[in-house]
């Protein structure tokens, strides 16, 4: 058998160097050179995932639903577009100790009592992770557990046992010999994660990354390795909140941007079935500065409240701060208040947050913010039972949000009684127990709540 030799390639040109530099000697870039594997000539490791077939007309390919594995998680399903399908490989980061090996842990066992499944451990000895099944309770007898980080020994075993699904904690742990860099370096990564994804495609096995991530918080190790995965899982959530969620940013058999909720538990991770709940402030009597906004996270609605505080500034410099909501927008959309309705606040401190940790990135929590900044300026509390959303424009109107019915329906659901919504997203019958105000400028939205006295 030939010899396989290492060579290192440039990330920004792709030239090749017999040793590693420093400085690329091709483009003269910086740490740019990665270590990867030169295969002899003849030879083709990463061969087709599928055998050669000519040609074909799109119309006539026969489009069927691969069948989907539950994983007895319900809220891990949601996430997952409805269940782990074969041969799929699945990418789930997030910060250290925020629960997912545990998460992972107590998927394979509600797995094992249907499919054979296979945990892979690099990271704890099977000492410890028999510690945390005990801990949780769990019913571990049919779950395989295999303490490895060769690459090639964790292949063998796949190829031998030929588990449904199999967990790999994590990928940074992972390494081939044919590589001399340490694990958890781009190579080392890359070319084990390229390797399993190609015995996953070949024989069916669901796969699944543990990934770590950087002080940043993204994904630790070459970008491709969430290219080439089939699905992105993140967990989100403060360390010293019980609530956890995971979201998909990446899916090719569901939906993007879908959240699943969590609660941290002594028995592990449990589902939230209502996640508005956690969300929302309990006040015991209405309280100026806010305001519950309907959101939509992938299929699901959500009701969050969103919070404001207008105080005045004591710097010449107002400060402008917004958790859990785009900190780009606010300034925007103070500029819109104060040139399409009158409103200034030049001379305050704004302090804008969302209730319960959950982030939010669509623009329909525009409408919203702007609401609850005007309750605290004015110090009066919106109308009781209010729930509102809606894209606010530079030019002061207000812009339609996608599936404006199940958000108005969860918001009749959950008892709100009042909606300040865009005007095209009106509804064509009423809803139950919900009346609706339709505006298209945030002047009138103003006006209209003016005109309820605000409360």
């Amino acid at each position: 058998m030939a010899k396989i030799k290492t060579t290192f390639v440039c990330n920004e040109c792709g030239g090749s160097s017999l040793k590693w530099e420093g400085k690329c000697p091709h483009c003269g870039s910086w740490n740019s050179l990665v270590e990867s594997i030169e295969a002899p000539a003849g030879t083709n490791r990463f061969a087709s995932l599928a055998g050669a077939s000519p040609v074909q007309n799109l119309a006539d390919i026969e489009a069927r639903e691969l069948p989907r594995q539950p994983s007895g998680i319900a809220e891990f399903d949601r996430v997952l577009g409805g269940g782990l399908v074969p041969g799929a490989v699945v990418l789930i980061g997030g910060d250290p100790g925020i629960g997912k090996s545990t998460l992972l842990l107590q998927a394979l066992v509600s797995l094992s009592h249907a499919v054979p499944v296979l945990y892979v451990t690099g990271e704890e000895s099977a000492e410890q992770v028999a510690l945390r099944a005990r801990r949780l309770e769990l019913e571990t007898d049919k779950v395989s557990l295999l303490a490895e980080i060769r690459l090639d020994a964790i292949m063998a075993t796949l190829t031998d046992k030929k588990p449904a699904v199999a967990v790999i904690d994590s990928i940074q742990t992972l390494y081939s010999p044919d590589l001399s860099a340490a694990p958890g370096s781009v190579s080392q990564v890359r070319e084990c994660a390229a390797q399993l994804t190609r015995l996953a495609k070949q024989t069916g096995i669901t796969i699944v990354f543990i990934g770590h991530v950087t002080k940043e918080g993204a994904l630790a190790g070459p970008r491709v390795l969430e290219h080439i995965v089939d699905s992105v899982l993140y967990f989100e959530g403060d360390s010293h909140s019980s609530f956890r969620l995971v979201r998909a940013i990446k899916n090719r058999f569901g939906a993007v941007n879908e959240l699943g909720v969590f609660a941290m538990t002594d028995r592990g991770l449990k589902g939230v079935s209502n996640p508005s709940a956690l969300f929302l402030s309990q006040h015991d009597q209405s309280v100026a500065g806010s305001c519950v906004m309907a959101t939509q996270e992938g299929t699901r609605p959500l009701l969050v409240e969103i919070q404001a505080l207008v105080d005045t500034a004591h710097a010449p410099n107002p400060r402008r701060l917004s958790v859990g909501l785009e900190g780009t927008r606010l300034a925007m959309l103070l500029a819109v208040l104060h040139r399409h309705a009158g409103v200034v606040t030049h001379d305050q401190d704004v302090f804008v947050n969302a209730v319960g940790g959950v982030k939010i990135t669509e623009p329909a929590a525009d409408l919203p913010v702007l609401l609850a900044i005007l309750s605290s300026l004015h110090n009066r509390p919106l109308p009781k039972g209010l729930v509102a959303f809606g894209e606010v424009g530079l030019a002061g109107e207000i812009r339609p949000a996608p599936r404006g019915q199940e958000r108005l329906k969860e918001a009749a659901k959950l008892g709100f009684s009042v909606a300040l919504i865009p005007k095209a997203n009106a509804p064509r019958q009423p809803i139950e127990g919900l009346e609706v105000w339709p505006v298209d400028r945030i002047d009138a939205a103003i006006t209209r709540l003016r005109d309820a006295a605000f409360s």
